[in-house]
């Protein structure tokens, strides 16, 4: 941990020297998917970003407590606070009940994160989970006179609190070039100013979505729920906060002025934003109707193809998708992937003679890391180490064992490790394994419970959670998650 570590914080338009608010330790929220829908491209690149943030993070030896949420209420059609809310018309659409639609594409997501070979969160809450917490929060911001009931519903009142603050110190914007860019009040009523925005909304008669509050029946914000579930589980004040750059506005500013005015301060440390993927220079989404789903992405290219591409652009750099720009990443991932198979059988002699050019290898690896998480940079130098290799291979360049050490820690920590490229062929062998042999556990839990020994049962149960693997029973049989 004796590394000086530097982040592009949003908040201050620099690279700062990352200091944690708990030495040892970094508290990461990132804002996760509205799932409504199959994930896509434009999913994959914060995944993959703050993992290799998360991975970099443990790799130099820090505790990690990695926040992502699951918004699965209270996201709407548009950002000002109008249509209708984006799963409950999916819902509608597929004859399904909304949470229906949650668990599908949660599934759906969990799935392609994990063929990207993404670690999963410390903690993934989700936004219905966390009701209590959300009206605990507008009280606070209501008691600190930054917000007001209209007609049951509770809005951020942001002139009064500009008046204090800043509203805009994150995207850079001010409400004068807001006001100028903002719909008329006409037939909205319940807001005192277009740029105020929903705290909760009270719920129309047919709305399925909705829970009980002293103000309404009704839904909360979408802003308010990572406010409310980031200080729940990273505290009042937290390291980094990140997600795409199409959220730092109007998302992440009302975030921001939420956690300011019910506790007068900001709540984190440092803003990250990674640029989003384009095709043809136009942002990916759903809604608009230009995503390549990762589902079928998968039938072409490979999950570690496209995080390789992902990697090659710094993340706060522009990505554009092109059939020609994967195929040039899976081009490059597979002489690094050979390297690494090669790797294993290199021969390499006793002598203690080091080769300059190997040994300032790793180390220029994790600098460029240390930088900002410079991915491109960091892979310049992995197929440094590619070339190397090779030339040891065919015999032009002996290896001492400080070579052999040097080459190692590129290819067997930093490119699967950190970087997360792993052989998918090895690492499927690897999944079947572990099939197996949980289908061979379950089996003899399931006898334990037929001869009524419920306590084989429960230890089974017990050393599996211990183990991180979680089961659940049901009326299908028993599902296991890592």
């Amino acid at each position: 941990m004796a590394r000086t570590i530097y982040i592009y914080n949003t908040l201050s338009r620099r690279k700062e020297e990352f200091v944690p608010v708990h030495p040892g330790m970094v508290g990461l929220y990132v804002c996760g998917p509205t799932v409504y829908g199959e994930p896509h491209l434009g999913h994959a690149r914060p995944a993959v970003t703050y993992d290799v943030l998360v991975r970099f993070f443990r790799y130099l030896g820090y505790k990690v407590r990695y926040v992502r949420n699951i918004t699965d209420v209270g996201h709407l059609e548009h950002d000002a606070d109008e249509g209708d809310d984006k799963i409950a018309k999916k819902a509608r659409l597929e004859s399904l009940e909304p949470m229906e639609v949650v668990q599908t594409y949660t599934i759906a997501y969990h799935d392609a994160m994990r063929r990207l070979n993404t670690l999963p969160p410390s903690i993934e809450p989700r936004a219905s989970g966390h009701i209590i917490e959300q009206i605990e929060l507008i009280k606070r911001i209501l008691d600190a006179g930054f917000a007001y009931e209209s007609n049951g519903s509770v809005y951020f009142d942001v002139p009064a609190y500009n008046r204090k603050y800043h509203y805009g110190v994150l995207s850079g914007r001010n409400i004068d070039e807001m006001m100028a860019n903002t719909r008329s009040l006409d037939g909205t009523g319940d807001k005192r100013s277009p740029y105020d925005f929903a705290l909760w909304k009270k719920a129309s008669p047919q709305h399925i979505m909705k829970w009980p509050s002293p103000w309404s029946e009704g839904f909360p914000g979408w802003h308010l729920e990572c406010s409310a579930m980031s200080e729940k589980y990273l505290g009042e004040e937290f390291d980094i906060h990140g997600g795409g750059m199409d959220l730092q506005f109007p998302h992440h500013e009302c975030e921001l002025a939420q956690n300011t005015a019910s506790r007068g301060q900001g709540g984190v440390k440092y803003w990250m934003h990674n640029n989003l993927l384009t095709v043809n220079g136009q942002k990916m989404g759903k809604s608009l109707g230009n995503f390549t789903t990762l589902a079928d992405l998968y039938k072409v290219y490979s999950p570690m193809t496209i995080r390789f591409f992902i990697l090659q652009a710094h993340y706060r750099g522009t990505l554009d998708f092109s059939n020609e720009a994967l195929s040039a990443a899976e081009k490059g991932l597979k002489r690094v992937l050979q390297a690494a198979r090669d790797f294993k059988n290199i021969q390499h002699t006793s002598g203690t003679e080091v080769n300059p050019e190997i040994a300032g290898l790793p180390e220029k690896v994790v600098e460029a890391l240390c930088d900002d998480l410079n991915t491109p940079v960091a892979l310049a130098h992995v197929f440094d180490a590619v070339r190397l290799l090779n030339q040891a291979k065919d015999g032009s360049l002996r290896l001492s064992e400080a070579d052999y050490r040097s080459l190692s820690e590129i290819f067997c920590r930093l490119v699967p490790d950190v970087l997360g490229l792993i052989d998918e062929v090895s690492a499927s062998s690897e999944e079947k394994t572990v099939e197996g042999l949980m289908d061979m556990i379950l089996e003899v839990r399931r006898d334990a419970k037929g001869r009524k020994d419920f306590a084989t049962s429960d230890s089974i149960r017990d050393r599996l959670k211990a183990l991180g693997i979680s089961i659940k029973d049901t009326k299908e049989g028993t599902e296991w998650s890592m």
